[in-house]
């Protein structure tokens, strides 16, 4: 029964994100995490802080708006104290040139106490590339920015 009221819980919170309510994902989190996302993109990069996260989420909805995930699996493991969830999701969005971003990513989540202590996403990195490509071609610079990190969510809140 927790198995199944986790896996609800994941395909509940990905259909907020398609309706662009990603907030409740960074509420998610535990006070310590890790978010990791891997790659060398602009959407790649390790944070451990809800204000890197944050920004994060903001930059992918500017990058890919309108972008949906269609969870596929979901399998969970463990009990409150120790939760490991894998999914595989498909992700669709919009590009400008008419043509659509399609991929697929696999995530393995940890949680505790159902707070959510690492998520390390794996996307196949040349597909994303591709779109991130095709957006810097149509003028959108930041698809070509460097990696959010806590540092600079830092230096971006300092600055202000």
């Amino acid at each position: 029964m927790y198995h199944r009221i986790v896996a609800s819980k994941v395909r509940a919170t990905f259909d907020e994100i398609s309706a662009g309510r990603w907030e409740a994902m960074v509420d998610g989190m535990a006070p310590r995490f890790t978010y990791r996302f891997y790659g060398e993109h602009a959407l790649s990069g390790e944070r451990h802080t809800t204000a890197a996260l944050r920004l994060w989420w903001q930059r992918s909805l500017r990058l890919l708006p309108n972008t949906t995930f269609q969870v596929e699996d979901v399998v969970v493991s463990g009990w409150p104290w120790s939760t490991k969830v894998a999914t595989r999701v498909r992700v669709s969005a919009p590009l400008p040139d008419g043509t659509r971003y399609e991929n697929v990513f696999m995530q393995f989540i940890a949680m505790r106490w159902a707070r959510i202590t690492e998520v390390h996403t794996l996307e196949d990195t040349v597909v994303l590339q591709r779109a991130l490509d095709a957006l810097a071609a149509a003028g959108v610079a930041e698809a070509h920015a460097e990696p959010i990190t806590d540092a600079s969510a830092e230096h971006r809140a300092a600055v202000g």
